[in-house]
């Protein structure tokens, strides 16, 4: 018994020493591991100051770049606004400012900036009536309210083509070059105004369902003002080619003689004579519309006629949006 206790004691103190080394060992492992997480997480944690950041300086130029944006059409709204001003003041004193600026010629009501003025009044008068129209569809009116503003929106277009009319007698320039329109609605303008054909193919989408008898009386009308459109635009390009031969006939670079300034003179007048024509073409376009509009509304319901209008408005709507957005775009 006493012999056995000495070897017992140093038993134990070899089985403490390795547990002590072991557990520096473990010890010494987790420090590690602590270490390289740590080094880990902080350069996550950089990661993400530096991703913060950037998507901070992103939101930044962003909210930069939509005040300029803002203020550009702010800018546009108010020289909207003065140009309106100063239409409205020409029109007051009865004359006419060219489109050059140079020239400020007196004018008796009926030319190019008197119908810019009354263009805009018809077209004031067309948004309130299309809001009445709006306000009557979504509340579900009758038949018979919905018919009496129908009728009073068709009889205004009827107003804008009068309007037309006595332009082209005093400018048919000015209205083929379609300077009374925004950008946007030139790129689709055809002498003057738009195809009846192009609305009607947009219709066909927007009014379903249409009865099988509505549809055929779509299609047809769509294709007979197609067909139209096609006579009226060969007509013009004939028009286009004779001015162009007219004025080439001759020697176009000789000295001013009494026989060369009478030749000349003689294709002025052909010129002229050929020229007088383009009011005629004006005034067929606008019928072929005017008959567009007035077989549409025979063809649909009276509540369809509404939904009609309405696409149509929205549809020029858009286009006037789509050119006060162009212009007030940044441009850097």
């Amino acid at each position: 018994m006493a012999d056995a206790s000495p070897r017992t004691d140093i038993s134990t103190d070899v089985d403490t020493d390795d547990k002590n080394q072991q557990y520096d060992r473990n010890q010494s492992l987790v420090a590690v591991a602590s270490d390289s997480s740590d080094r880990s997480k902080d350069k996550s944690d950089h990661k993400t100051l530096r991703r913060l950041a950037q998507n901070r300086e992103a939101a930044r130029k962003s909210r930069l770049r939509k005040k300029a944006y803002v203020q550009q059409l702010e800018s546009s709204r108010l020289k909207l606004t003065q140009l309106e001003q100063e239409l409205q003041r020409a029109r007051q004193q009865g004359i006419f400012i060219s489109s050059s600026g140079d020239q400020t010629n007196a004018m008796s009501g009926n030319g190019a900036m008197a119908f810019d003025v009354e263009y805009a009044r018809w077209l004031e008068e067309h948004n309130r009536q299309i809001n009445e129209l709006r306000a009557a569809v979504n509340s579900h009116a009758g038949d018979t309210e919905l018919r009496m503003i129908v009728d009073n929106i068709l009889a205004h277009y009827d107003e804008v083509f009068r309007l037309k009319g006595t332009a082209a007698k005093a400018d048919v320039f000015h209205l083929l070059s379609g300077m009374w329109k925004t950008p946007a609605e030139r790129c689709f303008l055809w002498l003057g105004g738009f195809r009846s054909s192009e609305l009607l193919k947009l219709l066909i989408t927007q009014l379903e369902p249409l009865t099988e008898q509505q549809l055929v009386g779509i299609t047809n009308l769509q294709q007979s003002s197609q067909q139209a459109e096609d006579a009226l635009s060969q007509g013009m390009e004939a028009l286009q080619q004779s001015l162009s031969e007219t004025l080439s006939s001759g020697n176009l670079g000789s000295s001013g003689s009494s026989g060369n300034v009478a030749n000349y003179m003689g294709q002025m007048a052909m010129a002229m004579g050929k020229l007088g024509t383009l009011e005629g073409f004006i005034r067929q376009a606008d019928n072929l519309r005017q008959q567009t509009l007035q077989q549409m509304h025979r063809i649909l319901t009276t509540r369809q006629s509404a939904r009609a209008l309405l696409a149509i408005h929205d549809y020029f709507s858009r286009l006037r949006a789509l050119s006060s957005l162009w212009l007030a775009r940044p441009r850097d």
